[in-house]
């Protein structure tokens, strides 16, 4: 039985605009129910009211429980927070899970909210950890760069596609349309009889001195776009018009690139100005000395899992990744093809995902970025899908992350075997004072 089960429990179902609440008295039966608030300030304060009444009526505070809706739940999670209201968030896979008690099939906002508060009277319910107004404006702000990064990289993926129709054979002149010089060039000469009809030497000044690469790659590259040109004034369909398109896509991926590099000085004003700023900072350091990891990788890391000291085992912050893998048993039978969980969150998978391609890629120079995770993907998993041994090389992160953000020192590359070797070092000893 629940540790609520002296004490009145409120569960509230929460949509867009409104919310509705049942009220438990501490034996578990119906006190309140059905109570219908608007999100606004006059609703929540009527909420409030009624909890100050419940709480009078019973002679103890009620526990509040509401479900994860994303967004929706927010406003009203931290006004009751700021008035010290105990009010706890439960993720919607454990609500969606115990909803129909009944065998008929029922799903409304009353029933729903009666669900919550039944759920969370009578079991012990795991719920969300709670996050500050600075680090869930932090949280936001990330996941806004995030968006504008899917946006920039829609809007090329539809240009490239437009290439195969309007301009056939451009989309691998260069290895990545966007950089500075194939946008600057496809801005100069956006179709084919635009690069046909100029002087050879003015596009070679125009490759060597946009690129920097030297005559000798200039001359092999104008070769090639003058094929490809040749090419695409008989294959394109209506070339002539791809000029505005070329134009309005340059002109979109340019606003969000600077919108992307607006909102990381909007990301790193806004942590120094925080009141974490200098131990969030330190953990950035931390996280950074994992080769292969970006800024904005280690900053989503950090905000996603919130507060590291709310995990006790490296386990645990495996699941909230999601990274673990899902569970498929029944009986005698055990399934031998799991796959990642994915409960966890998606956009610190996202983070996690790049860290691992950089840790398991070497430098131009040819030397492993991150020898040990380098050795397990290429040569001890070698037989196993590529996506078996990703999944296992951010495991293996996520526990090395756990471990340098618990203790706060740097990440060191070590081979395991040293590293057993000193743990049996440090054993030894121990069993000596013992």
């Amino acid at each position: 039985m629940s540790q609520f089960y002296d004490l009145p429990v409120i569960g509230i179902d929460v949509v867009a605009d409104f919310s509705v609440a049942t009220i438990l008295n501490p034996s578990g039966d119906i006190f309140k129910k059905n109570f219908r608030f608007t999100h606004t300030l006059d609703g929540f304060e009527s909420f409030l009211q009624l909890i100050k009444n419940t709480e009078e009526e019973f002679n103890s505070k009620p526990k509040v429980f509401c479900e994860s809706t994303g967004i929706y739940h927010l406003t009203l999670l931290h006004f009751l927070s700021d008035r010290q209201i105990d009010i706890h968030v439960i993720n919607p896979l454990i609500t969606n899970s115990n909803k129909n008690f009944n065998i008929r099939k029922v799903k409304n906002d009353k029933l729903d909210s009666f669900s919550i508060a039944r759920l969370c009277k009578f079991n012990d319910v795991k719920t969300s950890f709670f996050t500050s107004k600075d680090m869930l404006h932090l949280k936001l702000l990330v996941r806004d760069y995030y968006k504008i990064v899917d946006l920039r990289a829609n809007s090329k993926k539809a240009f490239t596609n437009a290439l195969y129709v309007y301009y056939p054979g451009m989309q691998n002149a260069f290895t990545d349309i966007t950089g500075k010089t194939p946008l600057a060039f496809i801005t100069k000469y956006p179709t084919p009889d635009d690069l046909l009809n100029a002087s050879s030497d003015e596009v070679l000044d125009f490759l060597t001195s946009s690129s920097r690469r030297g005559l000798k790659w200039a001359n092999t590259k104008l070769q090639k776009l003058l094929d490809i040109a040749s090419s695409a004034s008989v294959l394109g369909i209506n070339p002539l018009t791809f000029t505005s398109k070329v134009h309005r896509f340059v002109d979109t991926y340019n606003f969000y690139e600077k919108q992307r590099l607006d909102i990381i000085d909007e990301i790193q004003d806004f942590i120094n100005s925080a009141s974490f700023a200098d131990e969030f900072n330190y953990n950035i350091s931390l996280l950074c000395s994992f080769k292969g990891t970006g800024l904005i990788s280690a900053i989503t890391l950090l905000v996603e899992m919130n507060d590291i000291n709310n995990f006790t085992k490296a386990s645990q912050l495996v699941a909230f990744f999601g990274v673990d893998p899902a569970v498929n048993e029944s009986g005698n039978f055990k399934g031998d093809s799991n796959k990642m969980s994915k409960r966890g969150t998606a956009v610190g998978r996202r983070a996690l995902y790049a860290i691992a391609l950089s840790s398991i890629r070497k430098t131009k120079a040819g030397i492993p970025i991150n020898p040990v995770l380098y050795d397990v993907y290429h040569t001890k998993l070698k037989g196993k899908k590529k996506k078996v041994r990703l999944v296992a090389i951010m495991n293996k992160l996520l526990r090395y992350i756990f471990s340098v953000l618990k203790n706060q020192k740097p990440y060191e590359v070590r081979d395991p075997r040293i590293h057993q070797q000193m743990f049996m070092t440090i054993d030894k000893k121990i069993s000596k004072v013992a």
